[in-house]
């Protein structure tokens, strides 16, 4: 391992091989390696050769490895201190509607827009633009100091895109040779666009199916309505009661380890300045509708949620029809935060429905999936580290801050891997993953590069 004193050689590389950066992202960029369409199965793996052919070229010992879908990336490169192992995923979302793009998705260009240069094309953000970030970082160390910057595994999985159906297995089988002393993970953004951040705590997701039923057919309104039970009433009375007048859940128990955040955390969450009143306008919004004793990032980053996603039931046709239905529909998912276990939840919530429940009315469940939170160890001196790295870089304070949604990686990790994950990404609101048009700035790229080759400095010996 070689790290550097003066890391200034390192970032001086970097901004001068900016132009050969961009173009071997471009080349990755150009391969439609899109994970759920099996006709893209060759791209696929050749997404992967393409990646090892690289890393092989830094010095790396890398390889692909076979799955029962796409192939994984592995590469290692050993030196004295602490071990970390780097995640991104080089497959890509399908590009439907494909009217929608202005180019062709994988024909990648840097565009000229009124807030700078961008990468537009599939992928530039969701992640190859994200992970080539870490990539170069590793390549402009090597060309100052001769070696990579310390004790690192590579790990590139091709299958995020499709629910990573080979993930765990293959940790699992893997296990001793992917386990490391901390894992990053570059698959998140800045703060308001323009600050750096650190994702130290994630919520956990549940998922639940409701079937209410009551007569036995739909019935004529005009010769049932009043004497019959409607499953639609009832399970629209179960539902407004889920929640009482100040936002909190009522689900038995539902509370029980939710733990305060700390005052450290809750002080470097105020000095982000959220601007929640032009967050909730971009959307047609003005009033936070969560809990009313909580800001609202502490709602969306800290706090569990319990939200309905959808309910049907009866004639929901054009025009109308006077119809008692037999059955009512619901779909409800729960986000959670450390220290909510989600079977006892999904167990509670069920009981409070059954026993809702009027006479000749009856229900059934199905759930869908249940994943805890995930919240990271900030008492490890690495994280602290890289938060004075990209802040030095970024020219503002770095925050430990909270993600609302869910990313399974990160918990495999802890779970299978029994270690902690740091999650730094340099992606934009805007930039349209999943959608048409998809970019990522070539300042998110060209930063983040600077940001990992200082992070990796800090942290790797």
């Amino acid at each position: 391992m070689t790290l550097t004193a003066d890391i200034t050689p390192v970032l001086d590389t970097i901004d001068a091989d900016l132009p050969q950066a961009l173009e071997r992202l471009m080349a990755l960029l150009r391969i439609p390696s899109i994970s759920t369409d099996p006709a893209y199965k060759a791209d696929c793996a050749r997404a992967a050769d393409w990646l090892v052919a690289e890393l092989t070229d830094l010095g790396f010992t890398a390889s692909t490895r076979a799955t029962p879908g796409h192939p994984m990336v592995v590469a290692r490169h050993e030196a004295p201190g602490k071990h970390i192992l780097f995640y991104g995923h080089y497959d890509v979302q399908p590009v439907d509607p494909l009217s929608l793009w202005d180019r062709d998705p994988f024909d990648p260009e840097i565009q000229e827009t009124p807030k700078g240069k961008v990468i537009r094309a599939r992928g530039a953000s969701d992640d190859k633009g994200q992970l080539m970030t870490f990539l170069e970082a590793c390549r402009a160390y090597k060309a100052v100091t001769g070696s990579l910057p310390g004790n690192l595994t590579i790990f590139l999985e091709g299958e995020e895109e499709s629910g990573s159906p080979s993930l765990v297995p293959f940790m699992q089988e893997n296990a001793p040779e992917l386990s490391a002393d901390l894992a990053l993970i570059c698959d998140t953004g800045l703060f308001a666009d323009k600050q750096p951040a650190i994702v130290t705590m994630l919520r956990g997701l549940l998922g639940e199916e409701i079937t209410l039923k009551g007569p036995n057919k739909d019935l004529h309104s005009g010769m049932y309505g009043g004497a019959a039970i409607n499953p639609i009433r009832v399970l629209s009375r179960i539902i407004a009661g889920l929640h009482d007048d100040s936002g909190r859940i009522t689900v038995p128990g539902f509370y029980d380890g939710v733990e305060e955040l700390s005052e450290d955390m809750r002080a470097q969450w105020q000095a982000l300045a959220f601007d929640h009143a032009h967050f909730l306008g971009e959307v047609g919004l003005s009033v936070p509708a969560g809990e009313q004793d909580r800001t609202p990032l502490e709602m969306i980053w800290s706090r569990p949620t319990c939200e309905v996603n959808g309910i049907w039931g009866g004639y929901t046709g054009d025009g109308f029809k006077t119809v008692l239905p037999s059955e009512a529909h619901a779909k409800i998912s729960f986000r959670l935060v450390p220290g909510q276990n989600p079977d006892a939840i999904r167990e509670a919530f069920r009981a409070q429905i059954t026993a809702q429940l009027p006479a000749d009315c009856s229900v059934s469940f199905h759930g869908h999936g249940a994943s805890r939170a995930g919240q990271m160890s900030v008492t490890d001196p690495a994280f602290e580290a890289a938060r004075g790295a990209l802040s030095e870089e970024w020219g503002l304070p770095a925050a430990f801050v909270g993600c609302g949604g869910s990313i399974p990686i990160a918990g495999h990790f802890k779970t299978v891997l029994n270690m902690d994950a740091m999650l730094i990404g340099f992606g934009k609101d805007d930039d349209q993953i999943h959608s048409p048009n998809e970019k990522y700035d070539v300042e998110s790229f060209h930063k983040g590069i600077r940001s990992w080759a200082r992070v990796l400095n800090r942290i790797a010996g």
